[in-house]
């Protein structure tokens, strides 16, 4: 079986289990209690199923487990499928936490000692790390010391984690933004021939749109906790290996590829800091509040932010293919000015660390009056 027909199979059987099982898992998410009620922070107007990544996750293990006897010899090598053994049984712990989290709502201390748990697994438990890092206008690649390699990758695993999590506001969002940010890690696997990330990354895309089915807009069942822990966690994995051939992560790429979940997780930092409030404090100024408040609709926001999501994945894939030229480092500077640059903007424009507060816009402003006035004289 030709390499490509097997990852095309997998993404479809992945794709096909999550649209047979998460109607199950709706009745069972309500069997169980796993439902999420109307409140003054939440869009919907009725009780919801959650539990939804359940299906994810079913359909992703499904595929693989389904495939696995089709897998050539020889396709895989020892490290590889050490590499899958890790996302398979880190994202089993997080299932689990996921699970109990949308049945009997853990509080965040709990949930956050199981991520670290889950995340530890696959650093100490596989030597999934960060080894090597990529850092601009230095040598192109630095070890990283142990004692620094392993807590910066756990910090990573469960930064990644709960900003997926953040963003799991509207009907098909978080689930809509994980899928393009695993098509950016698999267009980016697929060019530089990494079997592994290219296989995994087909199985989960699968399986998250086989489950947007029943997830966009109007939703029949929400991804809960259960899903966005388990994408967050994926993702996380995925962007560290799935770059320069593993363990070698570049300085921009992966925060590219999740930018989305990042920027509106840096954002509602800075807002609950400007304000005054706790940072972990729950409040309604993420990036989909801001759009809804602007006046878009419902499905429309989320198109929006898709579109967003596009953007960082197409800045990764561009990133990643001019990474090992000459003029990588300065390519690699610009982009990051104007990602910067338009991300205050945008932040500035829609309010969402401050509505009143627009320091680059008035500056800007200033800049053109006082430009439009020297010309006048």
């Amino acid at each position: 079986m030709a390499e490509g027909f097997l990852y095309v199979i997998g993404f479809i059987v992945s794709l096909t289990l999550a649209v047979l099982i998460t109607p199950l898992v709706i009745k069972l998410a309500f069997k169980i209690g796993a439902i999420d009620k109307p409140n003054h922070r939440k869009v919907h107007t009725r009780i919801m199923p959650r539990l939804g990544g359940l299906g994810i996750y079913a359909a992703f293990v499904g595929a693989y487990f389904a495939i696995k006897p089709f897998i050539p010899d020889g396709l895989l090598r020892n490290y590889d499928t050490n590499l899958i053994n890790a996302l398979l049984t880190g994202g089993s712990i997080i299932i689990v936490i996921g699970v109990l989290d949308d049945r009997f709502e853990l509080s965040a201390k709990v949930k956050l000692v199981g991520q670290i748990i889950a995340a530890s697994v696959v650093v100490l438990g596989f030597g999934v790390k960060i080894d090597l890092l990529n850092i601009p206008f230095g040598e192109s690649m630095q070890p990283v010391a142990a004692w620094l390699s392993i807590p910066l990758t756990i910090l990573w695993i469960v930064g990644v984690t709960n900003a997926i999590n953040l963003i799991d506001g509207l009907d098909g969002l978080a689930a809509g933004v994980s899928a393009i940010a695993i098509g950016t890690i698999l267009v980016m696997a697929t060019v530089m021939g990494f079997v592994p990330v290219i296989l995994l990354s087909a199985l989960l895309l699968g399986g998250v749109v086989g489950f947007l089915f029943f997830n966009f807009h109007p939703a029949k069942i929400f991804m809960g906790d259960t899903g966005s822990l388990f994408l967050g966690f994926s993702l996380a994995t995925l962007s560290m290996i799935g770059f320069k051939q593993v363990t070698v992560v570049s300085f921009l790429v992966p925060l590219l590829i999740i930018g989305v979940p990042l920027s509106d997780t840096f954002f509602a930092i800075v807002r609950r800091w400007v304000n005054k409030k706790p940072i972990f404090a729950p409040d309604k100024g993420h990036l989909h509040h801001c759009l809804r408040e602007l006046g878009f609709s419902h499905r429309r926001t989320v198109l929006i932010i898709y579109a967003i999501a596009a953007f960082f994945g197409i800045c990764a894939i561009v990133q990643s293919t001019i990474v090992q030229s000459s003029a990588a480092n300065w390519i690699t500077f610009v982009i990051i000015l104007v990602l910067v640059f338009v991300l205050q903007i945008g932040a500035e424009l829609i309010g969402i660390v401050d509505k009143s507060r627009r320091p680059l816009l008035n500056f800007l402003q200033r800049v053109v009056l006082r430009t439009e006035q020297s010309r006048s004289k």
